[in-house]
């Protein structure tokens, strides 16, 4: 009987240790990645920008095809795409009609709801993952993940007109530490009411660094800026976030609110 019984353990133990083992590449997978998870396109401004300062465009530099206000669309839709989407490289590519519903179908769903299990994920055959397909299928991907312009109707937009306190925004940063470590992402929208020297949104996918002081520094995908993650910062002492400064963005002090985490948010 103990022969048989810890014949029994061994083979159990050595089914937990593989299950164990080959679970970590799973969740490595799983994880956000700049370099596949977002769109090779960038959302082109409005505005005309010198030092971070805007000023209105010359009407012979804007283009009729102008891919401008998706910021908001492209974070939601990245986020939709990491928990709703899986992606057959192997497969042949569908034709445009059948591209264009499918993409539909995943900026559809809520952006709030819990990732699809791999089977029941919506499937993309041909490409190995948003970077690839978005750059080869541009055209069709961006025609199909939304409109740009409701995103300035938002109801929760509202906030940055009577939630402006460092309280909300010490609330905003633990509400963002703790998505982040249950592995979820966080759609931002960044303001600098009423001055408007930002007025924008971006996908924070990871923690990047943690001290007491100064505070927390996070991986941001700005749709702006598809060749690189930029920077948001968290200050302990002034309880304050800031966003990294760049061509369209003077840099400096912001106010970060939560969007696409719940309904009518």
């Amino acid at each position: 009987m103990l022969g048989t019984w810890g014949k029994s353990a061994g083979v159990w133990w050595l089914g937990a240790f593989a299950a164990i083992a080959f679970a970590r590449p799973g969740v490595a997978a799983s994880e956000f990645r700049f370099d596949r998870d977002t769109f090779a396109f960038a959302n082109q401004t409005v505005f005309e920008y010198h030092q971070g300062h805007a000023s209105l465009r010359k009407s012979s530099a804007t283009k009729k095809d102008a891919y401008n206000r998706h910021c908001f669309v492209m974070s939601r839709t990245a986020a939709q795409f990491k928990k709703f989407a899986r992606f057959e490289p192997r497969s042949t590519p569908l034709d445009d009609a059948t591209l264009a519903a499918r993409v539909r179908a995943v900026t559809r769903k809520p952006a709030w709801e819990k990732p699809l299990p791999e089977n029941q994920r919506i499937v993309f055959p041909g490409y190995k993952d948003l970077k690839e397909m978005s750059k080869t299928r541009r055209e069709v991907v961006q025609l199909s993940i939304g409109h740009g312009w409701p995103s300035y109707f938002r109801i929760s937009n509202a906030r940055m007109m009577f939630q402006d306190g460092t309280g909300y925004q010490e609330k905003t940063h633990a509400r963002l530490n703790a998505t982040l470590a249950r592995g979820e992402l966080f759609v931002a929208f960044l303001t600098t009411y009423p001055r408007f020297t930002i007025n924008h949104s971006v996908l924070v996918y990871k923690l990047k660094s943690s001290s007491p002081n100064p505070g927390d520094r996070y991986l941001v995908y700005d749709p702006n800026h598809p060749e690189s993650p930029r920077e948001l910062t968290w200050s302990a002492h002034d309880r304050a976030f800031s966003y990294q400064k760049d061509w369209d963005f003077v840099g400096g002090v912001i106010r970060v609110y939560q969007v696409y985490g719940k309904p009518l948010q």
